[in-house]
């Protein structure tokens, strides 16, 4: 549903996305992550028609995305989306609705429909008056008036609060259940994780790794084995009324149930710990821990956040 060969764009001497390809297929959430200055919203903005490539070759829904029709076939949520704040949500949406050419009594039923499934009642009251998670839940609705194949979504949850973070991240996926194709970039590891199909990691204006998250830790990551034993081993830690090892493969663990059976022990709980996307992000784009942190600290804020 999207495809993107090659994309280049640079702006005077500043390279910022420097041979992309990405497919992204129908029905599928696919994620677009990376540290600032990586390249994602600049590629995103590319695939919506919204920044014209210096080289390469970008389609959506069978269109070129330079061609107006496919405009049509496309919803877009930008990471800042100013609203009309003098507008009611019902007001706001059936203006967007007129711009698609969308029937009246369509674009009412798809309205109430998206307001539904978001959790949003206020329809009537001006947007202005909105905390940061509602004025997000009617641009997402927004997205949706013409009923588009494929969503482009520009970090839909940014500094929203738990409880509307988890409203943005099923919705999405519900979309992809009815046949949505949804890319979006976000910085929450997790949800991407926890949501997306395949996932694509950008760094420095390149796609880094690409794939399943199976196929990104097989190439990237690593599996630990924690062990717990009844008797004391070498190198083993008192835990409680037993002793944890930590091993990296099998044949270790296997190595452990011998020696441990050796002096009249036995394992009594093997857990298996895998590289998460966080890991994996690290690993690929070769962030210091730290960085990390402190990004982690920044995006997630830690600060009051409105729902």
């Amino acid at each position: 549903m999207i495809t993107v060969s090659g994309l280049r764009k640079t702006y005077g001497d500043v390279v910022a996305v420097r041979g992309v390809d990405l497919d992204v297929r129908d029905g599928e959430v696919f994620g677009l992550v990376g540290p600032n200055g990586a390249g994602k919203t600049t590629t995103l903005k590319t695939i919506c028609g919204l920044v014209e490539p210096t080289a390469g070759d970008v389609r959506v829904a069978g269109y070129d995305a330079t061609d107006p029709a496919m405009r049509h076939h496309l919803g877009f949520l930008p990471e800042e989306s100013p609203l009309y704040e003098e507008m009611t949500p019902r007001s706001y949406l059936r203006f967007f609705a007129d711009l698609y050419d969308v029937p009246r009594e369509t674009a009412d039923g798809r309205i109430a429909a998206a307001l539904d499934r978001l959790d949003l009642d206020v329809r009537d009251r001006p947007v202005g008056d909105f905390s940061k998670g509602m004025k997000r839940k009617v641009a997402i609705a927004r997205s949706l008036v013409n009923d588009p194949d494929v969503l482009v979504y520009d970090e839909p949850a940014s500094g929203l609060d738990p409880v509307t973070t988890k409203t943005v991240v099923d919705f999405t996926r519900e979309l992809a259940a009815e046949g949505k194709t949804v890319l979006f970039s976000a910085h929450d590891l997790y949800h991407v994780e926890a949501v997306c199909d395949r996932i694509a990691v950008m760094h420095d204006g390149r796609v880094a790794a690409k794939g399943t998250l199976d196929d990104i830790r097989g190439e990237y990551g690593s599996v630990e084995y924690r062990v717990a034993l009844t008797r004391q081993l070498d190198g083993a830690e008192s835990v409680g009324d037993h002793y944890e090892l930590t091993v990296e493969s099998m044949d270790k663990v296997e190595a452990l149930r011998e020696r441990v059976q050796g002096v009249g022990g036995e394992v009594v709980d093997i857990r298996t710990r895998e590289s998460s996307l966080e890991d994996l992000f690290l690993a690929i784009t070769g962030e210091s821990k730290r960085a990390a942190e402190e990004r982690t600290r920044v995006e997630r804020g830690e600060h009051e956040l409105e729902g």
